[in-house]
């Protein structure tokens, strides 16, 4: 399906091997409106991304007289021309005949909406994922609310910061997602998803986000894993605003260890990235870089930090403005995770959160 001549893909689809993930679509992916098949009746789309994500990788299931489609992208104009493209190209005119969706952040759900009501499909999702995006596109308002600025402080931002990002209003989430379908069909972990010819079942992750779908195509040993696995970069685990006493990066971990019990030899199908294989060698590269960076945490609480106080401890590139709430989420993630397993302590000086260590020793959950 691709309409890229041979001489551009020439030695792009060789497989290869690196840091223990094998490759075996070589360096080839598709462009912007260009659809690749990766096995029989599952084809693989990108659409741009702001950022240094670039792009996010979408999926597409023959399904019946339609495609079944698997994430939707941003609502923004690339990312609606490169639908519109692929609608009236690679896809041959054929409709979405339903919408599934991952989880609720927005690279994934922005344009669901947009494709339900325009082919009258269903949109399928987890329930808890379902209900944070119909609360976050709901909630639009001129000033964050108070727990907002409570949140910052207690990270340790300036009031130079907290101005600024105050400044931009709330419920900006709702900017880049069209309106979240009222009614849905829920995705349960265990369900089997019976999608052309193929039987999928979903299978959930937490700490990314609440209920992160994946599906598993055992038969054809396959895995559309979202952002629950990714194969160069790690997924953003944060403590969030809704939840400050909750636990993300507990959830990551023993997700983890749930996706470890899955088959190893299968083709692993990311949201961000190209397919590999090496599931098994993936997840535990990403378990042990968030314990190492925990260990490396304890260490630095010798003498009470804030949040902000540990970005040079858990992060290898400075960090700007444009990914300061990111990075803060994270630390809270990290910091709350040594909290409850008794390394770290909590203590408050005015509106900050101050955490200082009780054991730097390594501990295993």
């Amino acid at each position: 399906m691709s309409t890229r001549s041979e001489a551009e893909l020439s030695g792009a689809e060789s497989p290869y091997t690196h840091k223990g993930l094998t490759y075996p679509f070589g360096r080839r992916f598709p462009e912007a409106g260009e659809l690749i098949s990766v096995a029989d009746g599952l084809h693989w789309a990108r659409l741009p991304v702001p950022g240094p994500l670039k792009h996010v990788n979408i999926w597409l299931l023959d399904d019946g007289e339609g495609f079944a489609a698997i994430d939707a992208g941003l609502d923004i104009p690339p990312c609606r021309e490169a639908w519109e493209t692929l609608l009236a190209g690679p896809l041959g005119g054929r409709p979405i005949s339903r919408m599934l969706v991952t989880h609720f952040h927005p690279d994934h759900l922005g344009l669901a909406g947009w494709l339900c009501e325009r082919f009258s499909a269903r949109l399928w999702m987890s329930r808890e994922e379902w209900l944070f995006a119909r609360m976050l596109t709901s909630d639009v308002r001129d000033a964050p609310p108070p727990d907002a600025f409570a949140y910052w402080r207690s990270a340790g931002w300036n009031e130079e910061r907290i101005e600024a990002e105050a400044a931009k209003g709330w419920g900006r989430f709702a900017s880049v997602v069209t309106p979240v379908p009222v009614s849905f069909v829920r995705l349960r972990d265990g369900d089997l998803v019976p999608i052309g010819g193929r039987e999928w079942r979903v299978v959930t992750g937490n700490g990314h986000s609440p209920e992160h779908v994946c599906l598993l195509d055992e038969a054809n040993r396959v895995l559309i894993a979202g952002d629950q696995v990714l194969p160069r970069i790690t997924s953003n685990v944060s403590l969030s605003l809704s939840e400050p006493e909750g636990d993300p990066l507990g959830d990551w971990l023993d997700s983890i260890a749930k996706l470890r019990r899955l088959p190893d030899d299968l083709l692993v199908l990311p949201s961000h990235g190209d397919p590999f294989m090496g599931l098994h060698a993936r997840l535990d590269a990403l378990d042990a870089g968030h314990r190492d960076r925990l260990n490396a945490l304890a260490e630095h609480l010798e003498e009470p930090r804030r949040a902000v106080d540990c970005f040079s401890i858990l992060f290898g590139r400075k960090i700007d403005a444009g990914i300061f709430g990111l990075a803060t989420g994270e630390a809270m993630a990290h910091l709350r995770r040594l909290e409850l397993e008794g390394r770290a302590a909590r203590e408050w000086r005015g509106d900050t959160a101050w955490f200082h260590s009780t054991q730097s020793s390594p501990i295993s959950r």
